[in-house]
């Protein structure tokens, strides 16, 4: 898991983790900031194929290192899990053999709170769209994209048996994946890791980010939580939002954060029933809420939603809110249906140079 014997392979995105602890929390802010700032210690590896980085401040070393040798065993741990590039992980043997008896009950969580988001979204999140994926990714761009056609019968969540005792997937050829929930899943844990080690003020990223506590006493007064700064697609830089966060965990979701063609055109978020990629005008969504596994659930599942339908999802998650960016470049916050707020007061706080 160190920086120094990992090799990374499939990586789309860097996963910056950025750790701020108990009283001397301020990793977002510049280091000049804080008066007798602790030391800045540094951990890098990978987490789900991708590289990840942690920044923990902290005035005792050695308790550093101790939390780092935690982190790293409690991810490593995880990806045996729901790692799709280890071959014995619980996810690959469950692909493998379409049956998995005595799973984790890390997995079988996961898979629950996947089932409610599925059940929620009326199918648009989807882990059973790992077939889908997998005949994209072997198609030429010459190829005539039938993909519902060839992998159709392998889709649909609710062919998926979890229980305590087995997991088991009812139809051949079917196969699952979790890297539009893991990685918030594991950013939930690590959270909670923390917390049960003294940690009460912090920022965790890993991929999804999750607040918890406050921010250093040098923060202006009047300020309600940290600082965040919500910009999902890369391709419209300007369209962002500043909030201030508290308690809560941020997922975002972008159309062309991997694509299959070198136009960039063909996104890896894709549309379960349609068998194609999504397209229903957005271009990213960041959403908030108190569980980082659901938001990031949430984001995955809303490029598919598209924006109308998404407000009627949220309306089923009272702590959610969502920040959409279009195709076109604009953004907005977007309501529950029959809301007149477009985000819960007590968890964000839109700030007044917020992205138009």
């Amino acid at each position: 898991m160190t920086n120094n014997t990992v090799q990374t392979r499939g990586v789309s995105r860097r996963r910056l983790i950025k750790i701020c602890a108990a009283a001397t929390a301020g990793a977002v802010f510049p280091l000049s900031t804080i008066e007798a700032a602790p030391a800045l210690h540094r951990w890098k590896g990978i987490a789900l194929g991708a590289r990840a980085e942690i920044n923990l401040l902290h005035e005792d070393r050695s308790e550093a290192r101790r939390l780092f040798n935690l982190m790293e065993g409690e991810i490593r741990r995880l990806e045996t899990i729901f790692s799709l590039y280890r071959n014995d992980s619980e996810l690959v043997r469950l692909n493998r053999e379409g049956r998995l008896l005595s799973p984790s009950h890390e997995l079988v969580e996961l898979l629950s709170l996947s089932k409610r988001i599925h059940r929620a979204t009326d199918g648009a999140f989807d882990p059973t769209v790992q077939p889908l994926w997998t005949h994209y990714a072997s198609l030429s761009s010459r190829e005539k994209v039938r993909a519902r056609e060839a992998v159709g019968s392998c889709i649909g969540f609710e062919n998926v048996l979890v229980q305590a005792d087995e997991i088991r997937l009812l139809r051949q050829g079917m196969a699952l994946t979790l890297n539009g929930i893991a990685q918030g899943f594991i950013t939930d844990r690590i959270t909670a890791l923390l917390a049960a080690n003294g940690c009460k003020d912090m920022v965790v990223d890993i991929g999804e980010l999750t607040v918890r506590g406050k921010p250093p006493n040098v923060m202006p007064v009047g300020q309600a939580g940290w600082p965040v700064t919500l910009r999902p697609s890369a391709e419209h830089p300007a369209a962002f939002a500043k909030i201030e966060l508290s308690d809560a965990a941020v997922a975002s979701s972008a159309k062309r954060g991997t694509t299959f063609d070198r136009s960039a055109q063909l996104s890896h978020i894709l549309d379960p029933k349609r068998g194609r990629p999504a397209d229903t005008g957005l271009a990213a969504v960041s959403v908030v809420e108190g569980n980082a596994a659901v938001a990031d659930g949430l984001s995955t599942g809303a490029l598919v939603l598209g924006e109308n339908q998404l407000r009627s999802v949220l309306a089923k998650f009272p702590a959610a809110s969502a920040f959409v960016v279009r195709e076109d470049g604009s953004s907005a916050w977007v309501a529950p249906s029959g809301s007149a707020a477009a985000f819960p007061p007590d968890t964000v706080k839109p700030n007044d140079r917020q992205g138009e």
